[in-house]
């Protein structure tokens, strides 16, 4: 027999169990906002147990490629400058032509070191139907969210996925977190 009362540790397994189940299972998510606006605990499992949902498992990022890529950014279209400058003195069409040259040297960066796709291949504005299973980490429901699949609603904007990164291979010993070296003119 288990207890009813389970300790603190089991507790926070629960929790984090369900707290992922929640985010990842509609149906699941359902049954548990009914339960919170009845103002009930479960006493028993439901008759459809919600699938075990491990926990995330997080890798450690490097900021070695994030950095190459603001050096990259900084290198072609001197990001770093025009985003640390005040521009509060400049009106709009002082800012449109140092506006213009970072954002075509960003599109280059893009162009030349990412191949990018759309996630949806429909055109924005389109009404679009998501089945059940839709990817959740590709696909971002806003709005009024209620109910499980399928969803019916606008596209408001087509998301981007890398299908290729073609970053340049760093030196032994090159320091990426120099972005930008100093200049000294003699």
């Amino acid at each position: 027999m288990t207890d009813p009362t389970p300790s603190f540790f089991k507790r926070v397994s629960l929790a984090f169990g369900s707290f992922f189940s929640t985010l990842s299972n509609p149906g699941y998510a359902a049954r548990v906002r009914d339960l919170r606006e009845q103002g009930e605990t479960p006493a028993a499992p439901a008759a459809t147990p919600a699938p075990v949902v491990a926990p995330a498992v997080f890798k450690e990022a490097t900021p070695d490629a994030a950095l190459q890529l603001l050096a990259l950014l900084q290198r072609e279209a001197r990001l770093i400058d025009f985003v640390q400058e005040d521009l509060s003195g400049y009106t709009d069409a002082e800012i449109g032509g140092p506006a213009r040259l970072v954002h075509e040297g960003c599109a280059k960066v893009l162009r030349e070191h990412f191949t990018l796709a759309p996630v949806r291949p429909e055109a924005e504005g389109s009404r679009i139907t998501l089945q059940g299973g839709f990817d959740a980490r590709a696909i971002r429901l806003t709005g009024n969210v209620v109910g499980q699949a399928p969803f019916h609603g606008a596209l408001s904007h087509r998301g981007w996925r890398a299908t290729d990164t073609r970053l340049p291979r760093l030196a032994a010993g090159h320091d990426a977190s120099v972005l930008a070296q100093a200049e000294v003119e003699l």
